[in-house]
């Protein structure tokens, strides 16, 4: 019966449409109250789940890719796409998936990703003749790879909600190798129906501007070289290397390329400041809330229903991947990983499954279900950006799901996709 109070009050208030963190912080008073838990406690695990060093990479890392991407890093790394793929058959297509990628590198985020390089690509693919729905959809698809490709901040919300027993290190350089794998496959997708349906070529970029595109761009991503060489080399942690970036971010912005006007700067400090709020308080809460999880007992009673119902580990995580994709349509991507992960560690560890390939499969699974109905904050951003529906693009963007679930089949049942990276250049 406490089992149900919480997680049945929870679902009851998503189901009116209240925000996922104050959900998950009214469901923990709730069962508390019926539990009879001082409300003091709720409290404190509230307070001590926002009160963590390694914490401070989220503020740094949004703050970072707000500051390069409104600043004109993204225009500038769409042009250097150009220079490599803008001549091939579908070469804008092509293009957006490869600005993609280098901005992920930067922003960290589908969402950052998809307003950034959306709005620029998006109205120029579809000046050039290319589909609509198919512009929005190849846009969507691509920002999937930002929270495999470091520095995604989706992995430092995992490494907390496991108790900080996962290095966010090893999970940074796990994601790089499932990452590329999903924007080649959706490069590999895009040139078949480019040749399929005839699209337009572009025009290669002459020698010299290409140069110069080059040196302009190269400022930017120099925040990439500061946020891996970084950690790898270990002078920063990656709290360390995410501020050093943000003031490298801002030196670049507003000295450099003198894109963005010093009169903005309090306007995006200001959405930088609201977006982090929300991301606090949702982790936060959702520190009571499995702290009431785990006074019920529920993470051993899913061990032992799992162990149960899954003979090995790949039925497991066949079972786990159903699972998630089927939630992630519901429900957001940090709230998932903060609920869900507390209740399967115990599972993996029975199973002898790698806590950082596991993260890796949350990921990238749950990732997914940012470019589905009904929640799927990617799609509606896309759909913004594209001005099409939400209903037009859930059906044209079918063919896209392939790729990206033939990935995640890959990732989750050969863990060397993962965890190769990190043994080599972390010495797990």
């Amino acid at each position: 019966m406490d089992a149900l109070v919480l997680i049945g009050s929870f679902t009851a208030l998503c189901l009116l449409g209240m925000p996922v963190a104050y959900a998950l912080g009214l469901a923990a008073i709730a069962a508390a109250l019926w539990m009879g838990i001082p409300l003091e406690a709720i409290a404190l695990k509230t307070s001590d789940g926002m009160d963590d060093f390694p914490l401070l990479a989220i503020p740094f890392f949004i703050l970072a890719g707000a500051i390069m991407g409104e600043g004109g890093m993204a225009s500038r790394i769409i042009d250097l796409a150009k220079v490599f793929v803008g001549f091939i058959r579908g070469g804008l297509a092509l293009v957006n998936i490869v600005a993609s990628t280098m901005f992920g590198c930067i922003s960290g985020s589908s969402v950052a990703d998809t307003a950034s390089i959306g709005s620029v690509m998006i109205p120029q693919m579809v000046k050039a003749g290319y589909p609509r729905l198919f512009a929005v959809n190849v846009t969507i698809s691509g920002a999937l790879q930002p929270l495999l490709i470091p520095p995604s901040h989706n992995m430092v919300i995992y490494s907390l909600a496991a108790g900080g027993s996962v290095s966010v290190a090893h999970l940074f350089m796990g994601g790089v190798i499932p990452g590329l794998l999903l924007g080649l496959s959706l490069m590999g997708l895009v040139l078949i129906y480019a040749y399929r349906n005839d699209l337009p070529k572009g025009e290669r970029v002459p020698l010299r501007k290409a140069l110069w595109i080059a040196v302009d761009s190269v400022w930017g991503l120099v925040t990439v070289v500061i946020i891996m060489g970084g950690i790898l080399s270990g002078i920063f942690t990656p709290t360390e290397s995410a501020a050093v970036a943000c003031v490298w971010a801002f030196f670049v912005t507003m000295f450099i390329y003198r894109s963005y006007k010093w009169s903005e700067l309090p306007h995006m400090i200001g959405r930088v400041v609201r977006t982090v709020g929300m991301v606090m308080i949702m982790i936060g809460f959702s520190v009571a809330f499995g702290y009431m999880m785990a006074l019920m007992r529920i993470p051993a009673l899913a061990s032992e229903f799992f162990s149960t119902v899954a003979s090995d580990k790949y039925t497991f995580l066949l079972y786990i991947n159903l699972l998630l994709l089927f939630l992630g349509t519901f429900m957001d991507l940090a709230p998932m990983l903060l609920i869900c992960t507390p209740v399967f560690l115990p599972v993996i560890a029975k199973f002898g499954i790698d806590p950082v390939h596991f993260g890796i499969i949350m990921i990238f699974n749950l990732g997914i279900g940012l470019l589905t109905p009904p929640v799927g904050p990617t799609l509606a951003v896309g759909c913004a950006i594209g001005k099409v529906s939400m209903e037009a693009v859930s059906r044209s963007i079918m063919l896209f799901y392939v790729p990206m679930l033939i990935v995640l089949g890959l990732v989750t049942y050969l863990p060397e996709l993962t965890l190769w990276l990190p043994r080599v250049l972390l010495g797990r």
